[in-house]
């Protein structure tokens, strides 16, 4: 009886194992399942890449590979298929090499792959797709893609420097590594990439027409010297367009990411019409003008998405007309130091996503502050506001007029919705939070801010 009670608890015992080895019948000897019987998720269907610029690095773009079967996996390869030839490059769960071998996922789990491209240049002016994919030892593979262009680039030849050797320091901290535009050569096929400082040098004009594209690298500048001159002639279908190198996700509308246009002080008869102006930590920043004639007269324009101010002036001449200016931190319009202003037609919108404003979003002030805060009184020979919105979030007033007795003050406000004015009335905006400015049905200021369509 004791023998035939052990044969039958030695069947009992084996017949579990034996059902545990049927039903992992496909698994291999080290506890794998078979990787031609792996069915890998992926985080994307596609992985795409906006534009590129030939010969510059993208962003790492991610991509995670979800083993949700209850079976460990293990791939003997993860590689490109354009092999050593592709424009794109991997670092699969920190395995850089051109074959990742032996990638294990565990039952559930998942890995990281990172992806960036670096594209070679040719000689297409159009936009350009290069596509690849990304090859697993299982049969599955992901497509690749990213649309390349061709550019010209504007890189540092030199740097401004004091007699002794020593640098002066920008705004941003940093020296004033420069190249200069060579603007008789300018070519309007292309984009142009920014680096530093571009200068357009004293007595040159840099013509920019319709299509025209300016991307700029961080803390980059256009540099428009003493006696030079910007020209910008843009269209409503094809404005003039100046913006950050980063595109995608959420860099498509971040703020801060590049300098400024800079027309600086003996710059002289600059315009700017149809352009977009985007992303950068100041929009336009204006010196004093040592003339009579506008400094900058700038029309059919957006300023946009500034982490400080979309157009800062000091002491300049501006004449504007048909401007939209929105989603900037500090102020969408900042003039100091004095000046001569005339604004037409132009909606100021103070509304900012990423914190609290610490100013209205229009400021003037007849003086600035010198070293130790020392007050220097300029005039303001004019703040003419005609037919213009100044509308936000910030409580009670989106004008401050900042005065000292010292220096003149002339400031007008005609037929203008200003937020704390003399008129002072929701405008009602379609939906600032989608940056659509236009009008709902009877608004107040219907016929009088910017009139052209906003993103």
């Amino acid at each position: 009886m004791k023998r035939v009670k052990v044969r039958a608890l030695m069947a009992l015992l084996l017949f579990p194992l034996s059902f545990l080895f049927f039903s992992l019948g496909s698994c291999t000897h080290d506890g794998y399942i078979d990787e031609n019987e792996a069915i890998l998720a992926f985080s994307v269907d596609t992985l795409s890449f906006d534009t590129v610029f030939t010969s510059m690095a993208t962003p790492t773009h991610i991509v995670v590979v979800y083993n949700r079967s209850g079976h460990d996996v293990l791939l003997s390869q993860v590689t490109l298929e354009g092999g050593r030839a592709s424009r794109f490059r991997l670092n699969v769960d920190g395995d850089t090499s051109m074959v990742a071998r032996n990638v294990e996922i565990m039952a559930g789990d998942s890995i990281f792959i990172f992806v960036a491209a670096n594209i070679n240049p040719n000689d297409q002016t159009a936009p350009f797709v290069v596509e690849d994919a990304i090859r697993f030892s299982n049969g599955q593979r992901l497509p690749l893609s990213a649309w390349g262009r061709n550019a010209v680039y504007h890189r540092p030849t030199d740097t401004l420097h004091y007699a002794d050797g020593t640098y002066p320091l920008d705004a941003f901290g940093n020296p004033y590594a420069y190249s200069v535009i060579d603007c008789a050569n300018w070519r309007h096929d292309l984009p142009h990439v920014i680096i530093g400082y571009a200068v357009v040098d004293s007595r040159n004009s840099l013509s920019l027409t319709a299509g025209d594209e300016l991307y700029f690298y961080n803390d980059a500048v256009l540099w428009v010297y003493d006696s030079a001159t910007l020209d910008v002639h843009g269209t409503a279908e094809q404005p003039v367009l100046f913006t950050s190198v980063r595109t995608d996700g959420w860099y498509s509308f971040l703020a801060g990411q590049w300098g400024h246009v800079w027309l600086s002080a003996g710059s002289t008869d600059n315009v700017i019409d149809h352009a977009v102006i985007e992303k950068g930590c100041f929009g336009l920043v204006v010196d004093t003008n040592v003339g009579t004639n506008p400094t900058l007269t700038i029309s059919n324009t957006e300023l946009r998405h500034m982490s400080y101010t979309g157009i800062q002036a000091q002491g300049a001449r501006i004449v504007g007309n048909n401007l939209l200016v929105y989603q900037c931190g500090l102020a969408d319009l900042w003039l100091r130091a004095g000046g001569d202003y005339s604004f037409t037609s132009s909606t100021f919108a103070g509304y900012w996503r990423y914190g609290n404003r610490q100013n209205p979003t229009v400021v003037v002030q007849n003086f600035y502050y010198a070293v130790g805060n020392v007050i220097i009184p300029r005039d303001i020979i004019r703040a003419d506001f005609t037919d213009c919105i100044i509308w936000g979030t910030y409580p009670d007033t989106e004008l401050l007029e900042q005065q000292v007795e010292e220096a003149a003050y002339n400031s007008r406000f005609v037929h203008s919705l200003v937020k704390g004015g003399e008129w002072s009335a929701d405008p009602l905006f379609v939906d600032p939070d989608k940056n659509d400015y236009h009008l709902q049905d009877g608004s107040p200021a219907i016929g009088i801010g910017y009139q052209f369509e906003t993103e």
